[in-house]
């Protein structure tokens, strides 16, 4: 989807400099990708203590689907 976003060209730079992307697309696609990654990580420790589960990772690789 093309979307057209006004971001200063400091950050900009800094982003690409970071990334190590080819294009500003590249970058800003990193960008929002890793802050989606960390976002559902805190999701996911949020949760620490409040689901019960009871099964080993040996259950969980050998479960039928």
């Amino acid at each position: 989807m093309r979307t057209t976003i006004t971001i200063d060209k400091d950050i900009i730079d800094d982003l690409l400099e970071e990334t190590h992307a080819k294009s500003k697309a590249s970058a800003v696609k990193i960008a929002i990708g890793a802050y989606l990654k960390k976002k559902k990580i805190e999701k996911i420790k949020f949760m620490k203590g409040k689901v019960d589960f009871d099964m080993t990772a040996d259950e969980i690789r050998h479960y039928e689907r």
